[in-house]
């Protein structure tokens, strides 16, 4: 038996975009980062960017306690099992992206926005808000974590402001949007994939992420994979220095499709370890994702308007086994 086969490509074909003027850059600056963004939005849903203004001395503490989390026993990880609000530790076997899919064979610890139980939103009952769980026997884990959380999130943001310019939009139309963000971060491990189970099995099987961008570290093992308009899956390779853009379902519907949600997966055949750091930058839950915003009559919509957080929420009572 063997892996599930992908094409490799140069590294050029998904465009790495300098997004360094977008850090106190004037109009004209932003404006050219987002036709970048834009172009590659539309032709393949995935570029990477550099100089980011996410420290690297942050990533790589980010890393090292990931493994440091990862490289204890099942029982202790169990600990801080993810909850309800989707804060915690998934083991492998949690996680099924449709009905015809293995389980992913992957581990991941998700948390998000930090918020209390006196919060507005969270006395109101919102899905997947609420505090988090930090594991006591890693204890620089929020410390370090967090701290990444938010400095991705200011990146999401800068990134949103030349989505807009892209859009002939005012530069805050989606940063408005995204100011109380349903948004998760993942720290994820893929132990090594044996060729032996199949070109079935998958660190993550083929799918699309659900709202509104995914910004992604990924750590130079490979096995990142994006299916192109051809049909064909192409290598995504790891570049130093850069994360990985996605765009979500959400955004996608939200520009009218002009913004393609791409199908991708992870096979992980390096025969080591792999890790990742995502985060799902998503709108404040109760944004209401409708296409006619943007376009004002410009355009027939093609989808009709969605609450964010109620169609998040969907997607994760189909996914995770733990909330079935």
């Amino acid at each position: 038996m063997n892996y599930a086969q992908a094409k490799w490509i140069g590294v050029p074909e998904i465009p790495v975009i300098d997004v360094a003027s977008l850090a106190g850059g004037g109009p004209a600056e932003i404006h050219a980062v987002g036709r970048a963004m834009r172009e590659a939005s539309e032709r393949i849903g995935f570029f990477y960017i550099r100089n980011h203004g996410v420290p690297q001395e942050l990533i790589d503490r980010v890393y090292e306690v990931s493994r440091r989390f990862y490289s204890q026993p099942l029982e202790r990880k169990l600990k801080v099992q993810v909850n309800a609000r989707h804060r915690g530790f998934l083991k492998i076997g949690e996680a099924k992206l449709h009905d015809r899919a293995k389980v992913d064979l992957k581990e991941s610890f998700i948390w998000g926005l930090e918020l209390g139980e006196d919060d507005s939103d969270v006395r109101a009952g919102r899905k997947l808000m609420g505090p988090n769980q930090w594991p006591q026997d890693v204890p620089e884990f929020r410390t370090t974590l967090y701290p990444y959380y938010e400095a991705i999130l200011a990146c999401g943001n800068r990134l949103l402001t030349a989505m807009a310019a892209s859009l002939d939009l005012p530069l805050d139309f989606f940063t408005k949007k995204f100011a109380k963000p349903l948004a998760r971060g993942a720290l994820v491990y893929y132990p090594p994939q044996p060729p032996d189970l199949g070109i079935e099995q998958f660190g993550v099987a083929p799918h699309t992420d659900y709202g509104g961008l995914t910004l992604l570290s990924q750590d130079d093992t490979g096995g990142l994979q994006v299916k192109g308009k051809s049909g064909e899956w192409v290598t995504a390779h790891p570049i130093p220095g850069t994360l990985v853009i996605n765009i979500g379902d959400l955004m996608s519907r939200w520009t009218n499709d002009h913004f393609m949600s791409t199908p991708h997966r992870v096979v992980n055949t390096s025969g080591r370890e792999r890790f990742s750091v995502a985060v799902f930058f998503d709108p404040s839950y109760d944004t209401v994702i409708d296409p006619a915003d943007i376009f004002q009559g410009r355009e027939t919509p093609r989808h009709a308007p969605v609450v964010c957080g109620d169609y998040v929420v969907g997607r994760f009572d189909k996914v995770f086994a733990y909330r079935k």
